[in-house]
């Protein structure tokens, strides 16, 4: 279990901010423990985040990238996947990701997926224009040089050449017919479908106890993937 997590509500500039982050590790647990602490405020500390949020953002995920790289022998060669919301007055949503680990919305009980999968067969033109390859050898799953089954994340030097770290940014109103939000990594969304986290999440009152109950049901679907999620109640 490599993942870390983020769900706090902080005071900022006059607003209520609501910052929820899962960040799923491989090759070890440092790069996300190191997002945990630096992402947000690498976002925040940005100026311009509240004249363009989605580029602010942007440039906050190459540049966390770029300080990671620069850690490379503390931090090691390991990377880590990651879902960034950031919740402004619980009126307006941002929502980043790189990588697999997903957010995903729910209005009137309809499930709504508000991030990008990175899977390597789908960007695989942009990994071989860039001298990588994608392989299903090892095992049975696709990956980046034989190695990576996302085709973004933090860190990874060793495969940073045919990697991208550039995150997909959308945003959301929340009015009266949104119910919840989702955030987990992958060992949720390989064996529970958007519709039946949602489904499920929406049956229990308390959002704590909502996370637990789906990655419960995913343990019981047999996931043998990190299991992390996130339940935020509208």
């Amino acid at each position: 279990m490599e993942d870390y997590h983020v769900a706090k509500f902080v005071q900022f500039h006059g607003l209520e901010l609501g910052l929820f982050a899962i960040y799923d590790g491989h090759l070890g647990d440092s790069v996300p423990a190191y997002l945990q602490k630096h992402l947000f405020s690498n976002i925040l500390k940005q100026e311009e985040f509240w004249v363009d949020p989605g580029r602010s953002i942007a440039k906050a995920y190459e540049r966390t990238d770029q300080m990671i790289l620069s850690h490379n022998p503390e931090l090691g060669r390991g990377g880590s996947t990651a879902v960034n919301v950031i919740l402004i007055d619980c009126r307006r949503l941002w929502v980043a990701n790189v990588g697999d680990s997903r957010a995903v919305l729910s209005r009137r009980g309809q499930a709504i997926q508000m991030t990008i999968d990175h899977e390597p067969n789908t960007e695989r033109d942009d990994i071989e224009n860039k001298g990588g390859f994608v392989s299903n050898i090892p095992g049975d799953v696709a990956r980046v040089d034989g190695q990576l089954a996302v085709s973004r994340a933090f860190g990874d030097k060793n495969l940073k050449l045919h990697l991208r770290s550039d995150p997909d940014v959308t945003n959301a109103d929340i009015d009266n017919e949104t119910d919840l939000l989702i955030l987990a990594s992958d060992g949720l969304w390989k064996v529970v479908s958007n519709q039946e986290a949602v489904d499920i999440a929406r049956k229990i009152k308390d959002p704590q106890k909502a996370a637990k109950q789906l990655a419960t049901e995913a343990l019981k679907r047999d996931s043998k993937d990190d299991i992390s999620c996130i339940v935020v109640h509208f």
